[in-house]
């Protein structure tokens, strides 16, 4: 510091200026005394800094279904409302639940649709966008889970016994819901089970096995996946598998054989009987169809094309066919049942299901389609006491008695009612469809375990105050999905986001009373919420149709499958529509 007369002045610039330098000496020093094996950690430890800070600035989270932190969060039970019926049919409790209970749910759902937009997929399905459709995620990884450690390969789970269950030896539950899992966006998951089918799906087995499910199940399993992949493998196993079940076709009248022995390709009639199931026969057509269409190989269509021909010039009741055909006479068996249940359900659906996958082209098939909905309207729709709901019955004995008792597979009905109005038939078939669809949401919502029977019976004389009653023979719960499959429909096509509700409100059923630590069981009684007697079987439509149907259910975006570019077969796989 230096004095003046009049002021002070502060040298600082000079004084720093030795301290910098004798520091950066002092600095040099001492790492010129440390050692070799000191100085080369400290340039690994700089190394591995480095390394670190680049990684974390450079790294994008990968393209999954949602990150990890909505994966692993817990969403909590939700206790359903009663949606309770009155004339307008649609009305709920005014206290509605909320989906969610956890205000940071919402925050997760959102951040993971922040990663899907950054790593979007090259398809559509990207993954959930709705906190529901993130509950039904879950179910099915879980279920997954239980498969994958327990019956990986097999036909089905035994989640309570923790051990599998094999029908025809084809690993259905991954073939069957491969396509589910592509629409769910889980790219995990979807590898593994590719995999599988590529290394290990054989048809070349010494087993017989039959025609209708192996070709809702597999061929149109391994056909859906292809549309949506184009993976060529996928169609390369159809083929195959369509060779093998084209002996079934080899009858003295064209109606195919109910079985087929895969490895030597003969076919056979059930061992119960010489008839097959008029279902069974008339719901090979979509699938058959398409592989032809893949392919440019027309046998395959032309095999099943007959079989609707023959059924078309065949006498019925009001448009209505018995339950049983036989394929060497290819003449029904007129004493048998007449429902819309099982052994005749999806006959019905595939007459309209074909008429659009050909692009509205083959008339008959229309012209039976509605036909047979007119006999329906005439013959088997009645209504209950005291409520009024409206359920379909059968006829027994050839037509001349009704039985009050309608199937949970009939409540597939109303879903391809609202597709065939969407489609331009009548509109009489749109108040069917909506007074159907609440009888069987009552079958669910009137039991403890908000769980539908198998079978419903109902009372039309007012023998009780009841609109229903199950007996305790018919009264488990297969973890079926015709009518979340219907919901599905509706939604689409009304845009009420009650039946989204109500399809919430069945969810919740499905997981406070069959979901177990390995999986999802069937039950044996759905009107004890305390003794719901599992059954140990997961089959593979749960994970192929059933949640398939909450996902498409519960999600907002209408065109996630397009209804007017895609057929959806009876085991709910996706076929596209074709020009003719």
């Amino acid at each position: 510091m230096v004095v003046y007369s009049d002021h002070v002045a502060l040298n600082l610039s000079t004084s720093d200026n030795i301290y910098d330098k004798k520091r950066t000496k002092s600095l040099k020093r001492k790492w010129h005394h440390l050692s070799k094996l000191q100085k080369n950690c400290i340039y690994i430890l700089t190394a591995l800094i480095c390394i670190t800070l680049f990684y974390i600035l450079s790294n994008t989270p990968d393209a999954t279904v949602f990150n990890s932190e909505v994966e692993e969060h817990q969403i909590k039970p939700h206790i359903p409302i009663e949606i309770k019926f009155n004339e307008k049919n649609f009305e709920t409790d005014n206290d509605h639940e909320r989906v969610l209970d956890d205000p940071q749910d919402a925050e997760l759902l959102n951040n993971a649709n922040k990663e899907i937009s950054k790593n979007k997929r090259a398809s559509e399905f990207s993954g959930p966008t709705t906190p529901r459709q993130v509950a039904v995620i879950k179910a099915f990884k879980h279920a997954w889970r239980g498969y994958k450690q327990y019956a990986w390969g097999h036909d089905h789970l035994r989640p309570i016994s923790k051990s599998h269950h094999d029908w025809f030896g084809l690993g259905l539950t991954i073939v069957d819901s491969i396509d589910t899992i592509y629409i769910m966006g889980l790219d995990e998951e979807y590898l593994e089970a590719r995999d599988w089918i590529e290394k290990h799906l054989q048809f070349d087995i010494n087993r017989d096995v039959n025609l209708f499910e192996v070709t809702i199940r597999v061929l149109g399993g391994l056909l859906s996946i292809y549309h949506l992949t184009f993976d060529k493998m996928y169609l390369d196993k159809s083929v195959d598998l369509g060779d093998r079940l084209m002996a079934c076709f080899q009858s003295g009248s064209g109606i195919p054989f109910s079985d087929v022995n895969l490895f030597t390709r003969k076919a056979h009639s059930p061992k119960w009987s010489p008839d097959s199931s008029t279902s069974e026969v008339t719901t090979l057509q979509l699938e058959f169809r398409d592989l032809s269409r893949a392919t440019g190989d027309p046998k395959y269509e032309m095999a099943v094309s007959k079989v609707s021909e023959l059924i078309h010039k065949l006498e019925k009741t009001d448009g209505l066919v018995p339950i049983f055909i036989n394929p060497n006479t290819g003449q029904f068996r007129f004493s048998s049942t007449i429902t819309l249940g099982a052994r005749g359900d999806s006959y019905y659906e595939y007459l309209l299901k074909q008429w659009l996958q050909t692009g509205k082209t083959i008339d008959y098939l229309k012209e039976d389609y509605v036909t047979a909905i007119s006999g329906v309207q005439e013959r088997l729709v009645m209504k209950t006491v005291p409520n009024g709901f409206v359920f379909i019955g059968e006829l027994l004995n050839g037509g001349k008695d009704f039985k009050p008792k309608m199937d949970h597979l009939t409540c597939y009905l109303p879903g391809t009612l609202v597709l065939g109005v969407h489609n331009g038939l009548p509109e009489s078939h749109k108040k069917l469809a909506e007074d159907l669809s609440t009888t069987c949401y009552q079958t669910y919502a009137r039991h403890p375990t908000f769980l539908a029977p198998e079978i419903t019976y109902f009372n039309i004389q007012g023998e009780s105050s009841n609109d229903f009653y199950v007996k305790i023979n018919d009264a488990h719960n297969l973890l079926r999905p015709e009518f979340v499959e219907s919901l599905w429909y509706m939604y689409q096509f009304s845009g009420n986001s009650t039946y989204q509700d109500w399809g919430w409100n069945i969810f919740q059923g499905f997981e406070n009373f069959t979901k177990v630590s390995s999986g999802y069981t069937s039950i044996g009684n759905v009107r004890s919420a305390t003794d719901v007697r599992p059954k140990d079987m997961m089959e593979s439509f749960f994970l192929a149709e059933t949640l398939k149907y909450f996902y498409l259910l519960f999600s907002d975006d209408p065109k996630l499958i397009d209804l007017d570019k895609y057929v959806v077969n009876s085991e709910a796989h996706i076929l596209p529509i074709h020009n003719s």
